[in-house]
């Protein structure tokens, strides 16, 4: 929590003596260091999104941090707050991710409702959109796919297809939804997962592309799979081959 607060501090320290002004929107993206230092705030500072701060806590964050940026006197009692802003980030962070929860289970059961999707007692939800013919990976298995990840709002977070590259990696490594929903296809098919947060990224999320408690949406197509035993064989070193022995004259 204490590197979080640091860097998110840096990000927005950068941000506000860069401009310099009363109204840290109002600067104009000028030379390159401005831009870097842009850059910065915008992706650390994404991590606000969870906090969902009115005008008025966002004008006292950035009141607080000037002030300490110009070495000027607290107005208030710092040691007094130290536990207060870890509770307060806490306890926003669950409310974000309580709504986005309680929305997320409404779209699964629309999804198995008007899609005729099947549900699992995990929790995930999945449609074959194309059923394949090959095989079928186990979770230590290795697999090549091609995918489209959404958040149920439709905004993109994460796509192999816009990359235009597929990716392959152990099943067992990924989001439990994805481990799970994967052993479900066959090699040639394609899916759609609808994956609740417990079975995703959770409660934290994964800032700034998916906020706490979100419900994924992903079309997946498998290409292929390596069975675990054949990746290890492929992976072991060639045995060193012996020398022939010499004639005797």
């Amino acid at each position: 929590m204490k590197k979080h607060w640091l860097l998110l501090s840096l990000a927005l320290v950068l941000t506000f003596v860069s401009c310099n002004k009363s109204d840290p929107t109002s600067i104009k993206l000028e030379s390159e260091d401005d831009k870097t230092f842009y850059a910065m705030g915008f992706m650390l500072g994404g991590n606000l999104q969870r906090l969902s701060l009115s005008d008025k806590e966002l004008a006292a964050l950035y009141k607080g941090i000037a002030m300490a940026s110009k070495n000027q006197k607290s107005e208030v009692e710092m040691a007094k707050y130290q536990n207060r802003i870890q509770e307060v980030f806490k306890s926003r962070m669950d409310k974000v991710a309580a709504t986005e929860k309680a929305a997320g289970n409404k779209f699964i059961e629309d999804f198995v409702a008007k899609e005729g999707a099947t549900k699992t007692a995990s929790g995930l939800a999945y449609k074959v959109v194309k059923e394949g013919t090959g095989a079928t990976p186990a979770a230590e298995d290795i697999v090549e796919v091609h995918y489209h990840g959404t958040l149920t709002d439709g905004t993109v977070f994460d796509s192999s297809k816009e990359r235009g590259k597929t990716i392959s990696f152990p099943l067992n490594r990924v989001i439990k939804g994805w481990t799970e929903g994967l052993q479900t296809m066959k090699e040639g098919g394609v899916s759609k997962f609808v994956i609740p947060a417990d079975l995703a990224y959770g409660d934290a999320g994964a800032p700034p592309k998916i906020p706490g408690g979100a419900t994924l949406v992903f079309e997946v197509e498998l290409f292929k799979v390596t069975k675990a035993a054949d990746a290890a064989k492929a992976a072991a070193p060639a045995p060193t081959p012996t020398a022939a022995p010499k004639k005797k004259k």
